[in-house]
């Protein structure tokens, strides 16, 4: 079993910054590809960015301003997102793939890009 439990979602304005968090916990080391996704209200849940051990793959809509990245590991994700848009306001999930065919999800967190 893998838990993620993620933060740092938060009101911002348009243009500025944000740094989402996720903490895993449990069985960390099945895990082999961590992603961040985020939906709204009445739509499907997006990928926004991916990574593996090797490489990351970004939403087209969010590349050349968001960064994913690890640390320890798979213990800690990080979504850094800059010049923020309304658009990009959504509730944001943390997601890891196991090595057990299994995925697990966060809980989300709000982030709300408004002025």
């Amino acid at each position: 079993q893998v838990r993620l439990v993620e933060s740092g979602g938060g009101l911002v304005q348009p243009g500025g910054s944000l740094r989402l968090s996720c903490a895993s916990s449990g069985t960390v080391s099945s895990i082999y590809s961590m992603a961040w996704y985020r939906q709204v209200p009445g739509k499907q849940r997006d990928m926004v960015a991916n990574l593996t051990v090797s490489e990351s793959y970004y939403n087209p809509s969010v590349k050349g301003r968001f960064t994913i990245s690890r640390d320890n590991g798979w213990r800690w994700l990080y979504l850094q997102m800059s010049s923020l848009k309304p658009e990009d306001t959504a509730v944001y999930y943390c997601k890891a793939d196991s090595v057990t065919s299994r995925s697990y999800w966060g809980q989300g967190t709000q982030v709300t890009v408004s002025s």
